[in-house]
């Protein structure tokens, strides 16, 4: 398992690092890779950059992603 920390931006890891679905799953938090590629289909998720078949995302553009679908204020609790 990879350990990266993605708490701050002076992280250990850096932005124009290209990462595979596996790697965005256990750095980042993400619940499957497949709503990675389901989300890539439907131009919903992070920019992907792509080679022929294969597809990497860059570092910088995932902590972007995740800034933007922030929701403050909004607890867990209430969602029953």
């Amino acid at each position: 398992m990879t350990t990266i920390s993605t708490s701050s931006p002076n992280a250990e890891i850096s932005s124009e690092r290209l990462l595979t679905r596996t790697e965005v799953e256990e750095i980042f938090g993400f619940p499957t890779k497949r709503y990675l590629e389901i989300a890539a289909m439907g131009e919903e998720g992070p920019p992907i950059v792509r080679f022929g078949r294969t597809v990497r995302y860059r570092v910088g553009d995932l902590r972007g992603w995740i800034a933007a679908h922030r929701v403050e204020g909004e607890s867990g609790s209430d969602r029953d």
